[in-house]
């Protein structure tokens, strides 16, 4: 196979961009897969996206690709440009965990400007609330210290149980509650 031209990897670029695009506005995959397909038969625009899904099929003139294919198509051609985005992230949890954050900084931008250009507070309470979000998120926020007390503040005392107490509480109460 021949390597790209710079053209070409300049439409693949722009089609992995598009493809993320399209992910973080919700789009479900099967619709990027034909939004981002070269045959303009099964693109939804029905035009010829360059460099396209099935380019390739499409310049030959073969059937194109079926949808399973534009799926597996689209989900690769996110999961490279977040790897071409962020090198070191290697797992797919962290790869989602970067697409919500993605997310949460373009809302955070809308409530932001509004907020600062308008003074409106409920876009300071929401612009908050988005960062409150994305700071858990990003695991930024120290946990929380919880404590617990006994009666009038005191401490809780622990006994330690043997399986045989334990097994002889459980069938004590086992008839309680019918």
């Amino acid at each position: 196979m021949a390597r790209p031209t710079k053209a070409q990897r300049a439409a693949i670029s722009q089609r992995r961009a598009d493809a993320i695009e399209l992910q973080l506005a919700g789009v479900d995959w099967l619709t990027i897969g034909r939004k981002l397909a070269a045959d303009p038969t099964i693109n939804s625009d029905r035009i010829a996206y360059p460099q396209g899904y099935g380019a390739d099929l499409y310049a030959k003139g073969k059937e194109p690709p079926d949808d399973p294919a534009l799926i597996r198509y689209a989900c690769k051609d996110v999961q490279l440009a977040l790897q071409e985005r962020h090198t070191d992230l290697g797992v797919s949890v962290d790869e989602l965990r970067l697409v919500h954050h993605m997310r949460l900084e373009r809302l955070f931008f809308v409530a932001f400007r509004r907020a600062v250009k308008d003074g409106d507070l409920p876009a300071i309470d929401r612009a908050v609330r988005i960062l409150e979000r994305d700071a858990r998120l990003l695991g930024i926020d120290q946990p929380s210290r919880t404590e617990l007390s006994g009666p009038d503040e005191g401490p809780i005392t622990l006994e330690a149980i043997t399986s045989t107490e334990l097994a002889q509480l459980i069938a004590a109460t086992e008839g309680e509650d019918r």
